[in-house]
């Protein structure tokens, strides 16, 4: 089983990762195609840089003559055009009346003009700006793109269904972290932010690296997401920025203290897409590593992302499980009627609980009551929590969050003699560990066709073992 691990001790952006999948073996022009397939008027440029005496690839990504900036790099050169426009436009002031004190000695206006150097506007986005070169500057505005839209390019592009699907998901990852902070709709989201053309490349070039890789599998480390305040599109904000911090909802993440924002919401978005868990270095067989590059480079510290190919140790294959982050709430009720108590468990499974239960305990005065214990994901506890208050009597819902390991699952279909059955599998690296018939197929048919539920839940296993899903 083939492996990559990502190594995030510097934080993750788009183009650290397309530079650390070069450094790992993808060929340029595998990526320069994808950009030109893209037909959106970009480039890219690939060069050799030193990151606290580790070198590394760095990828810019150049648009019609504008290269991307850091977000730091990005505002002190506004902060710069912003005190120079306003020199400029004071002169040109003085310039006007001294022309009117002589206007009777000079008649010729024609001559006085008031002119500005053209500077190319781009809005400001949650991962790199980009700032023109010296030369050809036009007032222009980037007003980014739609998620319709973005989709519509994507698809149209000259390359695999895999590395579409995987790019799309990916946008899709920002477009809710943005929905979700601006409270409006996914597609109403306006891509300002993260929809930005340099954006795109790196997304896509991100999904169609990873696929030419052929591991099975992407692992990535803790994240380190930096610290200090970051400059925006809508103010200054703390490290790490709204976005990146939705994105990274049950990512272990980190800071060392270093005062720059490290992970940005394309890095994010990317990392949570394609990596199937984060865990410490797995004991592997290394081929290969490539690092990618910042565009900063910190005293003391690389600004590089590595990016390690390996095999995986066949005895470390049994201990691979996925890790999640779940919020477990709490409540104890001695006061609700059990009909009632029933209805809720229903209910908050039906609002994507992901399990919920309950215990008998003794409470104070010798009560008899019971334990309500929901399991779900930390961004659904909110409205559960409320769902909880509204529904039961209790007043007050205790929440923490555990790490639990899942094995990977999925659903196959067979056929009995009375309909479909669906058939959960669980599986470890490939191998089937367990598998059960879904049990409101098997009621529902049993309660059709007078069948005794044992019975049809036999033969639906049955029907998978004849068909050799395992």
């Amino acid at each position: 089983m083939r492996i990559a691990y990502l190594e995030c001790f510097s934080g993750m952006s788009g183009d650290m990762f397309m530079g650390a999948l070069i450094d790992a073996g993808v060929p340029p022009q595998t990526l320069e195609q994808t950009v030109a397939a893209l037909n959106v008027g970009a480039r890219l440029e690939i060069s050799r840089v030193v990151r606290s005496g580790i070198s590394a690839t760095k990828v810019d990504v150049w648009v019609d003559g504008e290269k991307d900036l850091p977000r730091e790099e990005y505002w002190k050169r506004q902060e710069q055009h912003s005190h120079s426009h306003a020199s400029d436009h004071e002169h040109s002031e003085h310039r006007h009346e001294h022309d009117h004190e002589h206007e009777h000695e000079n008649h010729n206006h024609e001559n006085h003009n008031h002119e500005h150097h053209g500077h190319t506007h781009s809005h400001p986005d949650e991962t790199r700006t980009r700032v023109s070169e010296p030369h050809g500057h036009s007032h222009s505005h980037s007003h980014g793109r739609g998620l319709t839209e973005i989709r519509q390019i994507i698809s149209a592009a000259s390359i695999s269904e895999g590395a579409k699907n995987k790019a799309i998901a990916i946008f899709e990852a920002l477009g809710r972290a943005e929905a979700k902070i601006h409270n409006t709709s996914v597609e109403s989201v306006h891509f300002h932010e993260v929809g930005a053309v340099d954006a795109m490349v790196d997304i896509v070039c991100a999904a169609v690296g990873a696929e030419w890789l052929g591991v099975d599998e992407i692992v990535c480390s803790s994240l380190n997401v930096g610290g200090g305040m970051v400059k925006c599109a809508h103010g200054t904000f703390p490290v790490p920025a709204p976005a990146t911090v939705e994105l990274l909802a049950g990512v272990p993440v980190y800071s060392s203290g270093l005062q720059a924002e490290l992970v940005t919401p394309t890095g994010a978005a990317i990392v949570k897409t394609l990596a199937s868990r984060f865990a410490a270095f797995p004991e592997m067989k290394i081929e290969k590593s490539g690092y990618g590059a910042g565009s900063r480079d910190f005293p003391g510290h690389p600004n590089v992302v590595r990016l390690t190919i390996g095999e995986a140790a066949a005895h470390s294959l049994a201990e691979k499980t996925a890790s999640e982050t779940v919020r477990v709430l709490e409540a104890n009720i001695d006061d609700l009627n059990p009909q009632v108590f029933g209805y809720v468990m229903d209910r908050l499974l039906q609002e994507g609980a992901l399990d919920a239960f309950g215990m008998p305990v003794q409470m104070k005065k010798n009560r008899p009551g019971m334990l309500l214990t929901v399991l779900c994901k930390p961004e659904d506890a909110s409205k559960l929590i409320q769902l909880i208050f509204t529904e039961t009597t209790t007043l007050g819902v205790r929440g923490r969050d555990e790490i639990r390991q899942t094995l990977a699952r999925r659903w196959e279909t067979v056929h009995t003699e009375w309909g479909e059955v669906r058939i959960k599998i669980a599986s470890m690296n490939g191998t089937v560990t367990n598998y059960a018939p879904e049990y409101e197929d098997c009621r529902r048919i049993a309660g059709e066709h007078h069948v005794p539920l044992k019975t049809v839940m036999g033969k639906a296993v049955e029907a998978y073992l004849a068909k050799g899903l395992g």
